[in-house]
């Protein structure tokens, strides 16, 4: 439990301030908010951990520290702030006036902004899945033959970004022209980010011996923990539009978000801590594939709305799927052993 105790003391403010603010029914609200977000993030849990066992552990505890100060207050309280405040041309204290004292119009202009949103973050994460299935050096592959032979297309130079932006180009033709050119323009930004931190993080790799090393190794874990961030913030984009489906009461969403990205940080850190990426080896298979359905599910939300309940089913199954499949294979290797 002490993996989680700094989450229950956040939980406990949250609540704390959600009373003060809406009441009894304001924290059960906050509360149903912070459930819904680590069901639907487990698989972003996964994955994080699956980054962050290969950080040291100041850089583990600044993920969970100054990290959720990003996530909460910055990916899920000013960053809506911000598009709206692009998609209107109000002055950012307009917005935030407007966020506090009409919901409902903060919510609709939001709303207005979902194409960008789903594109960025659904291109974003399009591309974890792609490094990950595209991976020439991985030697585990849980569906055998068919994801071996996807793995070797990785030997091919950047296949992913090919695969990525194809995906992109070809999806214009189903959506309308008003909108064609802001979910190219957000798809393409969410392809350059990541090949930048990746880009990024293989330089710090890359440098020579001696005291180089341990710098590279600083700077290394920066842009591990700036991936992290990006990577959060392409879960949470689509939280935070149907976060009012539930409330129109931002200050309650933050509040209930901050809870669920508290408990997802603490679940990350916990399965670096317990090994359990190394126990239930096909798990981060699985995780990875969610993000992908995920990722597809995004795209498709520009033109089609997806309940929320999908999403969370499928990544939980897909997620259960490789627990299972994890352990079939752990029994196999002892029987052989």
């Amino acid at each position: 439990m002490q993996h989680f105790r700094l989450s229950f003391i956040i939980t406990t403010v949250c609540l704390a301030i959600a009373i003060y603010w809406g009441g009894m029914m304001g924290a059960f609200i906050a509360l149903i908010l912070g459930v819904l977000e680590v069901s639907l993030s487990f698989d972003n849990a996964v994955v994080n951990a699956s980054v962050l066992k290969r950080m040291d552990e100041r850089w583990q505890q600044y993920f969970l520290t100054w990290g959720i100060l990003i996530a909460v207050f910055g990916m899920r309280l000013l960053f809506p702030i911000l598009i709206v405040n692009l998609a209107t041309g109000l002055d950012f204290i307009g917005v935030v006036n407007m966020a506090l004292h009409d919901p409902n119009t903060y919510a609709h202009h939001l709303e207005e902004s979902h194409t960008q949103i789903a594109a960025f973050g659904g291109m974003f994460l399009i591309m974890v899945f792609f490094s990950f299935i595209f991976d020439a050096g991985k030697e585990l592959h849980w569906l055998g033959y068919i994801e071996r032979k996807l793995s070797n297309f990785g030997k091919l130079e950047s296949i992913e970004v090919i695969f990525a932006l194809s995906i992109l180009l070809f999806g214009q033709h189903w959506l309308p022209e008003d909108i064609r050119f802001k979910a190219l323009i957000a798809g393409i930004s969410g392809v350059i980010l990541y090949v930048i931190v990746g880009s990024l993080s293989a330089l710090f790799e890359d440098e020579e011996e001696g005291e180089e090393v341990s710098d590279a190794i600083k700077k290394g874990s920066v842009m591990s923990f700036l991936y992290l961030e990006v990577l959060d913030a392409s879960f949470s984009f689509d939280g935070v539009i149907g976060a009012f489906a539930i409330t129109q009461d931002v200050v309650i969403i933050m509040l209930g978000l901050a809870i669920g990205a508290m408990f997802v940080r603490s679940l990350t850190v916990y399965l670096v801590r317990k090994g359990t990426l190394d126990e239930y080896v096909f798990l981060e298979h699985g995780a990875h594939y969610a993000i992908g359905c995920l990722a597809v599910i995004m795209l498709l939300s520009i033109q089609i709305e997806i309940p929320e309940v999908i999403t969370g089913l499928i990544g939980a199954v897909l997620i259960g799927l490789s627990v299972i499949s994890s352990i079939f294979y752990k029994r196999k290797l002892a029987k052989l052993a």
